[in-house]
């Protein structure tokens, strides 16, 4: 009965100090530092939903956390407008290859893919599940890698009481959620996959992160 006491605490003991674990940039993301990414080809999306806007919409909303995380980020629409051309829009065929060629081509250094699970309008907002990974164009390793499941909560709280506030909200809420572009729920994706991203050559705080507290790489969260 003891042993399995013992047991029981040790479980206990290690579930409490996974919860408690702390991150950091260089710990989760070792071969960023190594590598220094710094120019990036932002590939279009692998979309996997019957959603067909959301390829587009994540598309048009990926390049700005990356320019603001310190990156050189080729221009979307010449990058789209060539892959268009030479077959290369369905990021599908290339995200398990060999990818030295974007980087003679485009002289980028890494490649962002973006892989679309999820894109739905859940009651009163929209749930989203995107898995990111950047790849080097010189060693075909994965740089950096995280999911998001992330739901965008849309629902409006007047302030009002009673049954009649209540339905005041879901009317509001509904009307929100009808009119609000699915592009916000990119955008809110995208900035907080990137934030933990380490901070590129054109950064003040370049080689500076390393010690910088990061969420994990699977992360589920909401968001207003």
């Amino acid at each position: 009965m003891k042993k399995i006491r013992l047991s029981i605490i040790s479980i206990l003991a290690s579930i409490l100090m996974s919860s408690c674990a702390t991150y950091t940039r260089a710990g989760l993301y070792p071969m960023m530092y190594e590598e220094k990414p710094l120019s990036i080809l932002v590939m279009p999306p692998i979309n996997n939903t019957t959603n067909v806007e959301a390829k587009e919409l994540l598309y048009t909303s990926i390049s700005k956390p990356l320019i603001e995380a310190g990156y050189y980020v080729v221009s979307p629409h010449i990058a789209m407008e060539f892959l268009k051309a030479e077959s290369g829009y369905d990021a599908e065929r290339f995200i398990e290859g060999n990818i030295s060629m974007f980087g003679n081509i485009f002289g980028a250094d890494a490649v962002i893919f973006s892989i679309v699970d999820r894109w739905t309008k859940v009651g009163l907002g929209i749930q989203t599940r995107i898995k990111y990974v950047m790849k080097s164009t010189k060693t075909n390793e994965i740089l950096f890698e995280r999911t998001c499941d992330l739901y965008l909560d849309l629902s409006v709280d007047s302030g009002s009481s009673g049954i009649l506030g209540a339905l005041i909200d879901i009317t509001a809420s509904a009307i929100m959620t009808a009119a609000t572009d699915h592009i916000v729920a990119a955008r809110k994706c995208n900035g907080y996959i990137f934030n933990d991203i380490p901070r590129g050559a054109y950064s003040p705080e370049f080689g500076l992160d390393m010690e910088t507290k990061a969420s994990e790489q699977n992360s589920n969260v909401t968001v207003k």
